[in-house]
Order: structure tokens, then C-alpha cells, then sequence
């Protein structure tokens, strides 16, 4: 099964959400959400992470996290590993209590950030667990809103200053903002499941890696360039680069070119055929 792909760098900011395996509850009563997060305070403090925005649900988790180390991986594996570990206890019960890897998607902070930390503190609404944020505890929207000091492990600068540089008004910029998307809390669908913001940002700032069918395909479609990027004369090498690096499938070049799929695939053997023998040392050629 491919795996999702994970990028990484300093000051990444993420939407990431861990759920129960086989969506079973990861909660099952309030001190498993204190429980939780006071886990993920010692996570924050322990890897510098920035925590935006948070809501603990029945059987999944949201945070909106900026990682100024680039070690988001690390930082979730130990999250979930010691939770896991204290809930098996604390339950007695045993086996993996989270599914698969955590989802995480990359987020474009400066156009999208807001909106994200909306999504977040709306999941209890849109689940029908309350009929106002404020009414579920176990999110960042009181604190954020002023309602009640933040969570040692919250940040809630970076939203607020987004509004307004004076904090009541901002709180009252924050509400009004939450309460707009009540009833409909649009979040644009994720580029190739990964990315939260623009083409531009999935393509120019962080660059595809090269082709690998290990990783989900929707994500290496998100990030790899576009045939009319790839082709400027239709060449061998062009046709070879496209199939094998960027993942672009016969019938995807063949319509690009407005050439029949069988001659892509002839062409397609030229340029292996030349790649073979620069592997045995019959000619020479820069790699695709």
C-alpha cells in the first residue's frame, strides 16, 4: 500500500489528525483528554513545537501545529506511542489503539492558516456535540476567543495578530470569524491529498521528489510538474523523464503530443534501450 508522503521542513505548519483504529474512541472519558493533553504539552515543550489550534474528539484528534525543527514525524510518534501506552494501561485492553500513520497536511500559514484553525474548532459542531464552539471544552476556540487562559501548550498570538494588534478586538474578530462558517465550514480540498493552499505553494516552494510508486499517487500529482512544463519538443528523453520520474502514465503523454499511445511506447523503448547502455558502459548520456 503506498504511503503517504511526508515533507518536512523548519517552520512547516500542519493540519494533523490521528484517529482510532478501526474508528473506535481514543477518548472514552474526560481524563483521557487531559491525559492527552498533557502528553502533548511535553511534546510542545520537548520539540518546539508552536500549537495554533487543537479539538480532541470521540475517536480522533485535530491539531494545527508549526514545527520550527522540521520533526513532525518524531514528535507524533511519541505523542501517540506514550497516549496508546498510558490508555492501553489505564483501560486494560491491548493492541494498537491508533490507525496507520497519523494524516498530516501541509499548510500554506499565511492564506490559510485562519481558516484551518476554524475547520478545527468546528469539527464538535459539525458532528452535532454541541451547537456553539464554546460549549466543548476540549478545543482551543475559548482561549482563542477569551474566553478562559490558554493551555500552557497553546499559542494563540499568531491568529489573533492576524485580526487585529489589539487583543479585544481581536477575540471579537475571532468569534465573529468562527461564527460565519457555523453552519458551513468550507476548507479547500487538499492538494493531492497533502497540501492546504495554492498550486504555486505545492509546486514551487516545496518541489516534487522523483517518482516512487511506494507513495500515494495523488500526492506525487500534487507536487510534479505539468506536461506542458515537462515538454518543449516532444523528445525521447522528455517522453522518458515524464513516465519515469514524474509517474505520467502512456495514455497521458500519448493525448499531451496528440500521437497515438504505440508510438510513445516505441519511443518510450528508445530512451530505455539508451539508458541500458549507459548503465553498461556503451555510451554516454546525462541521466533523465
Amino acid at each position: 500500500m503506498a504511503r503517504p508522503l511526508r515533507v518536512e521542513f523548519e517552520h512547516a505548519v500542519y493540519h494533523a489528525i490521528a484517529r482510532g483504529n478501526e474508528r473506535a474512541a481514543i477518548f472514552r472519558d474526560d481524563a483521557d483528554r487531559r491525559w492527552l493533553l498533557s502528553d502533548l504539552d511535553r511534546v510542545v515543550e520537548r520539540y518546539g513545537w508552536i500549537c495554533h489550534a487543537y479539538c480532541l474528539m470521540g475517536n480522533h484528534f485535530h491539531l494545527l501545529i508549526e514545527t520550527p525543527n522540521a520533526n513532525l514525524s518524531i514528535g507524533m510518534r511519541q505523542l501517540n506511542g506514550v497516549y496508546a501506552a498510558r490508555f492501553n494501561r489505564r483501560h486494560d485492553r491491548v493492541g494498537h489503539l491508533f490507525e496507520g500513520r497519523f494524516k498530516a497536511y501541509l499548510v500554506e500559514k499565511d492564506a490559510y492558516g485562519l481558516g484551518v484553525a476554524r475547520y478545527v474548532v468546528l469539527n464538535p459542531v459539525r458532528a452535532r456535540l454541541c451547537r456553539h464552539p464554546s460549549e466543548w471544552r476540549w478545543s482551543s476556540y475559548r482561549a482563542t476567543a477569551g474566553l478562559e487562559p490558554p493551555h500552557k501548550l497553546l499559542t494563540i498570538d499568531w491568529l489573533l495578530d492576524q485580526l487585529s494588534r489589539d487583543r479585544t478586538r481581536a477575540h471579537a474578530r475571532y468569534t465573529a470569524f468562527v461564527e460565519s462558517a457555523l453552519h458551513d465550514t468550507p476548507l479547500p480540498d487538499p492538494l493531492g491529498e497533502l497540501y492546504v493552499g495554492t498550486q504555486q505553494f505545492a509546486g514551487e516552494r516545496h518541489p516534487p521528489p522523483p517518482y516512487s510508486p511506494e507513495v500515494n499517487s495523488r500526492q506525487q500529482r500534487a507536487t510534479r510538474p505539468s506536461l506542458d512544463q515537462l515538454f518543449s519538443s516532444g523528445s525521447d528523453d522528455e517522453i522518458g523523464v515524464a513516465v519515469h520520474r514524474h509517474g505520467y502514465r502512456l495514455a497521458e503523454v500519448a493525448r499531451h503530443l496528440r500521437i497515438h499511445p504505440s508510438t510513445v511506447t516505441r519511443r518510450l523503448d528508445v530512451f530505455e534501450a539508451a539508458i541500458r547502455d549507459v548503465a553498461e558502459g556503451r555510451r554516454s548520456r546525462p541521466d533523465p
